[in-house]
């Protein structure tokens, strides 16, 4: 077999892979409520009975409580729908998450590796974007109504321009497990620390440095 043969193969199985590829699997029966006392460990979640189905499992009040922005230096809160309080969103690829934004607060930088997001500014004025493969900066500022779309694994932010009053944002996740990983905290807080040498040729900043931001960031 050549070369240029082999090649060809190798691209159209990759190909194949790829539109196989899906963020969730996609769910073979109407609905799989989550049966969290399941010892079961699985991707996902086993299946209740669908004989026990109840309305109940497709409501949640999650969301409707404030969440406590006071919590962390940057000042916002995500509350996140889960197998626990809507069991009925297991096996269905979406997450919804409430975001409460302290004034002049700031969902910082972060990424998520299994979810495109989409968010809706439900109250304030909200300044949000997101970064690209080739370092392009997308932003935009939202007001109530408005909404915008943060791409899959894409590095994005949420920032409250309003240095008075909170700001309320509302999203969806594509994925009932989307992940987040903010992108200071990976960089200066991971377990183990990524050596200080890393860090200082990485950011160009010195020891001193690396310790000021590691100590700011709550290490």
């Amino acid at each position: 077999m050549n070369i240029s043969s082999l090649f060809l193969q190798l691209f159209l199985g990759l190909t194949l892979l790829l539109g196989f590829a899906k963020p969730d699997p996609d769910p073979l029966q109407d609905y799989c409520i989550a049966d969290t006392k399941s010892p079961l460990f699985l991707n996902g979640a086993s299946c209740l009975n669908p004989s026990l189905a109840l309305s109940s499992h497709f409501t949640t009040s999650a969301l409707a409580k404030p969440g406590n922005t006071k919590a962390n230096p940057f000042g916002f809160s995500v509350t996140l729908t889960t197998l626990a309080n809507l069991p009925g969103i297991n096996t269905m690829g979406l997450t919804m998450a409430r975001v409460d934004i302290a004034a002049n607060g700031l969902v910082p930088p972060h990424s998520h590796p299994r979810a495109s997001e989409v968010t809706i500014c439900l109250q304030g004025v909200l300044l949000v974007g997101f970064v690209d493969t080739s370092n392009r900066l997308f932003t935009q500022q939202l007001r109530p109504g408005d909404s915008f779309v943060f791409p899959r694994g894409l590095i994005h932010y949420l920032y409250n321009l309003d240095s008075r009053h909170p700001a309320l944002a509302v999203s969806g996740l594509s994925s009932q497990n989307p992940g987040a990983q903010i992108a200071s905290r990976a960089a200066f807080l991971s377990n183990p620390l990524i050596p200080n040498e890393i860090l200082e040729k990485a950011f160009q900043i010195s020891s001193k440095d690396v310790a000021k931001i590691r100590k700011n960031l709550g290490g």
